[in-house]
């Protein structure tokens, strides 16, 4: 068993608001193998992610990183890069539009930001998913997907185009159920496309675009040179890598309707059940109370945060803060940002990094401990039963700060402690704050960075690791990256 795998009873079972039931339900996962398949839709790679974008995949790097730490369960996780397919309201896509505008070409484009979310991600310490495909990348396999749909008798071809029949669909399955849509809301809240004559009805969407003369990214098909429709790719791949059934689907609330709605329809139409047993939304990141949004200029970057802004006082708060922030809420509520909650968050972050070195350095240890292991195990329960309460972090902070409290009487000198306790009780505080919260070392000052394990020598052993990975030596190079992390190094690779 894994070292970071700590060993203790909840009292609870983990249970999730299923967005699907609209309640919260006990979480089993599909597979007897202990597997849990999860997908999360990433980002459509046109500009750069802001905070809001940003919450979304923090939460789902703590929902990963809990699965991880449990020693009966191991995760694949999926998620994926939007490149090709997402379209404007006047039905252009967005890469193509902005590749068009800066004059260049559009994977130049897709490639710049992507490069730029997985920056922003490694800023904060995400784990990399287990796999990260991309749309352009999986044209063949959406290409199947579309010919299994008409095979059924729920798409149809048209002018080149191939749209999804949801009249016919509704003769016998329900849409609507995840975001609770009737059939008026879809017709009025439908696209607008410029050509809406080669549909049959206007709510039906594109599997299959047919692409103009002027359309940069389009390929062949049965059908003529297109592009796929943006629901059809996560149907694709997420069948592809997880199976036609999984664990959890998620993404930020705004994806329900159509874009979840659409991949649930697409799922049933060939296996007669939809792709998931748990689907799991986050809710808004608000800037004074109103939606961040890139088209409306109310977004806020994360560099705004970790560079000297209006946002902070000109001074910038640790990557540490901001994750904690983007944690402080319950993922299902409305989270707005301030700079009081922000200064918290610093306040909490250092407060846990001291407790950290100050346990590591700990050596006054006593033979008569006043602090026993059920004591411990009793604040690590009531953390993780809060987590398992559909991953409730501000329960989980209520709980944590008893942690806090005993960590500062031992330092203080006010409670005696022995070598056992002192070791299950770092044990415990490192589960939660590295494993689980994603505390890294490698984010530290650089000052305290030195001082804690040596910055010259850590890196002088970083450079000969990055060598042995160049030379394709991976066992080598993951030797030193697992013993590293047992010293509570982490090492996330980029690439």
């Amino acid at each position: 068993m894994s070292k970071d795998k700590v060993v203790f009873a909840a009292t609870k079972p983990l249970v999730v608001h299923n967005s699907l039931t609209d309640k919260k339900e006990e979480f089993i996962a599909e597979h007897d193998s202990g597997l849990i398949g999860m997908y999360v839709c990433g980002p459509t790679v046109y500009s750069e992610v802001h905070l809001g974008n940003l919450r979304t995949f923090v939460v789902f790097d703590l929902i990963y990183r809990y699965f991880l730490s449990h020693s009966k369960t191991n995760v694949r996780y999926v998620r994926n890069i939007t490149d090709v397919g997402h379209l404007e309201d006047d039905g252009e896509d967005r890469i193509s539009k902005k590749a068009k505008i800066e004059k260049v070409e559009p994977m130049e484009v897709a490639t710049r930001y992507t490069n730029d979310f997985k920056e922003q991600l490694y800023k904060l310490n995400c784990k990399n998913p287990s796999i990260e495909p991309i749309a352009s990348g999986h044209i063949i396999e959406q290409i199947d997907v579309i010919k299994e749909i008409i095979a059924k008798g729920y798409a149809y071809e048209s002018n080149g185009s191939v749209y999804f029949d949801i009249e016919k669909f509704r003769t016998k399955h329900e849409y609507g159920e995840l975001s609770n849509r009737l059939i008026d809301d879809l017709i009025s809240n439908s696209r607008k496309l410029k050509s809406q004559d080669d549909k049959k009805n206007q709510h039906d969407f594109a599997l299959w675009k047919k692409a103009d003369n002027e359309h940069i990214m389009k390929w062949n098909s049965p059908w003529g040179e297109g592009f796929p429709g943006w629901h059809l790719e996560c149907t694709a791949m997420s069948q592809k890598y997880l199976g036609k059934r999984f664990d959890i689907h998620g993404g930020g609330m705004d994806l329900k309707f159509p874009h979840h709605e659409c991949e649930i329809a697409q799922s049933v139409s060939i296996y007669n059940e939809g792709p998931a047993n748990y689907w799991i939304h986050t809710n808004m990141l608000t800037n004074n109370n109103k939606k961040m949004s890139k088209s409306t200029g109310n977004s806020i970057l994360l560099k705004d945060l970790l560079l000297p802004s209006k946002y902070n006082k000109q001074k910038p708060y640790s990557n540490h803060a901001v994750r904690l922030f983007l944690l402080s809420a319950h993922y299902r509520s409305v989270l707005d940002i301030s700079i009081k909650a922000l200064d918290d968050c610093e306040i909490l972050a250092k407060n846990i990094i001291d407790n950290c070195f100050s346990l590591g350095d700990f050596k006054n240890f006593n033979k008569k401990s006043q602090v026993n292991y059920e004591e411990i195990e009793n604040i690590a329960i009531k953390c993780q039963n809060a987590l398992n309460d559909d991953f409730n972090t501000p329960k989980f902070f209520a709980e944590f700060t008893s942690f806090n409290k005993l960590i500062k009487k031992v330092v203080n000198g006010e409670l005696n402690i022995d070598k056992k306790n002192h070791s299950d009780l770092m044990s415990f505080y490192q589960h939660f704050t590295r494993i689980i919260l994603g505390f890294g070392y490698e984010n530290l000052p650089v000052k305290e960075y030195t001082e804690k394990v040596g910055i010259d020598l850590l890196s002088l052993l970083l450079m000969i690791r990055d060598n042995f990975r160049q030379k394709a030596d991976y066992e080598t190079s993951d030797f030193i990256r697992d013993e590293l992390s047992k010293l509570g190094i982490d090492i996330n690779d980029k690439d």
